[in-house]
């Protein structure tokens, strides 16, 4: 059987060795031997990185994702796991549709101020009501 060396993996893939190094040591993906020092890989692992990537792009941790792979690397994909993350980003799509609608209206709001538009109020205690908090990545604040 025809193998890939990391260095093609790589290539084809675009993940980086690194990462398949560590998605080796947390079980993700095998290599199937050694070409001297490199590792070699079954042409399927190209799929199995494509699914990692897929899940990850989905919200899926590296855990979740695992669970996704029977021993021999097939796919197993647990439906019910697939329907509960369907459900969290549609939660996710409702409240960041919110925030859109808000921030769009608060741009053109002809108010004076946008505490005396009825709207933008009517929308701060819907988004107030449903406990909507968006995470921010900023820096430490210094103290």
């Amino acid at each position: 059987m025809f193998k890939l060396d990391i260095g093609e993996v790589v290539r084809r893939s675009s993940v980086p060795a690194s990462t398949l190094r560590f998605y080796e040591a947390k079980g993700l993906i095998a290599s199937s031997g050694r070409r001297g020092l490199r590792r070699l890989y079954n042409p399927g692992v190209l799929d199995q990185l494509a699914l990692i990537a897929l899940g990850r792009a989905a919200g899926f941790s590296l855990d979740d994702i695992a669970l996704m792979f029977a021993p021999a690397g097939q796919p197993r994909i647990d439906r019910r796991m697939l329907v509960a993350k369907a459900d969290e980003l549609d939660a996710t799509i409702r409240k960041l549709s919110v925030m859109r609608d808000g921030l769009r209206h608060a741009a053109a709001c002809p108010a004076p101020s946008h505490m005396e538009c009825p709207a933008f109020r009517r929308i701060l205690r819907a988004v107030a009501s449903r406990g909507i908090r968006m995470q921010r990545k900023t820096a430490p604040q210094r103290p």
